[in-house]
């Protein structure tokens, strides 16, 4: 069965640092994925932030999530310091995926703990309808 290859952007616009709680932990011990997911989550939001930006007031309109990806490279474990790089792909006129490259500090190395990707659509609510990328979000990006 062919695996999911995630492409993570070369050059990260966006750096956070996220530790494993003791309720990220699964019967296994390790991070969860539902809890990796969720540590994307906040990563996306503080980036956003870091913007002037939330979900729900993205220059204006909503941001929904059509899909996510995830490719799993190794454990998590409690008290890791996960550090999340973040970059933007693949623009179009209603949106953009965000990638996320997760990696934690192991005997002096940096060891990659998943790579993932989030497309972004931007959405009305009011209309309740994807409408067009607001143009000041790509006046932000370096």
């Amino acid at each position: 069965m062919p695996r999911i290859k995630v492409d993570v952007a070369e050059n990260p616009i966006f750096q956070t640092i996220i530790p494993v709680r003791i309720t990220d932990l699964n019967y296994g011990n390790h991070l969860g994925n539902d809890s990796l997911l969720s540590i994307i989550h906040e990563a996306r939001v503080q980036f956003l932030y870091s913007l002037g930006y939330s979900e729900q007031n993205f220059a204006g309109v909503g941001l929904i999530m059509a899909d996510v990806a995830i490719e799993y490279k190794s454990q998590g474990y409690y008290a890791d310091q996960l550090k999340v790089s973040i970059g933007v792909k693949d623009i179009s006129r209603v949106g953009f995926d965000i990638t996320y490259s997760i990696t934690k500090s192991e005997n002096g190395r940096e060891i990659i703990v998943a790579k993932a990707k989030t497309g972004m659509v931007t959405f009305d609510y009011s209309l309740n309808k994807v409408i067009e990328l607001p143009a000041t979000f790509l006046e932000k990006l370096p």
